[in-house]
């Protein structure tokens, strides 16, 4: 079952519930629906958190934990998929996600930032950039989790199926060996 692959890789859940960050959500860590893995609430939890994931802010987890609270998503899976974009991976995908927005938007891609480590610096490189940022994660966001979405859907939906042929084809096999026998 894909249940199985999934549980090998999922964060402990009790952890999660002690996480500093999560607290805030009190008693709504302790419904066990977050927690279940089923076809919808996997699904789901990859909507959600490949979403977060390209969100360009600040607390991608806590918007993740939402959004599974209100989607009915595994709360552990969503969350996990947020770190999808971590220190090493956040660069070349906020610049693939920062050309997507300036190409949507019609802008001149900035080659030549000169980076001083003032506030005055900082802000206006960062108004520079934001809205194709933006807007090039939010697109970007949009399609891989509807995207993935519909490929752990229909993963599941295949493994399930080919579990249940493969256990059909023993069976027959089965009878055939005890129908041989007698």
């Amino acid at each position: 079952m894909p249940r199985k692959i999934f549980k090998k890789y999922m964060p402990d859940q009790h952890k999660l519930r002690a996480h500093p960050s999560l607290r805030w959500l009190g008693e709504h860590l302790h419904d066990p629906n977050l927690w279940h893995l089923t076809r919808k609430s996997v699904s789901r939890a990859f909507l959600v958190g490949v979403f977060c994931a390209f969100l360009p802010i600040p607390g991608q987890m806590l918007v993740a934990a939402v959004l599974a609270l209100v989607l009915a998503g595994n709360l552990a899976i969503s969350i996990g998929l947020v770190w999808l974009t971590n220190p090493i991976t956040i660069p070349p995908i906020f610049y693939f996600t920062y050309r997507i927005g300036a190409w949507l938007l019609d802008s001149h891609i900035r080659k030549d930032i000169s980076f001083h480590w003032d506030l005055a610096t900082i802000q206006s490189e960062i108004a520079a950039i934001w809205w194709p940022l933006l807007l090039g994660s939010l697109l970007t966001g949009i399609v891989l989790s509807l995207l993935s979405y519909v490929a752990v859907h229909w993963f599941w939906i295949w493994h399930v199926n080919k579990s249940w042929r493969k256990r059909g084809q023993l069976r027959a096999a089965r009878r055939k060996k005890s129908d041989q026998a007698d």
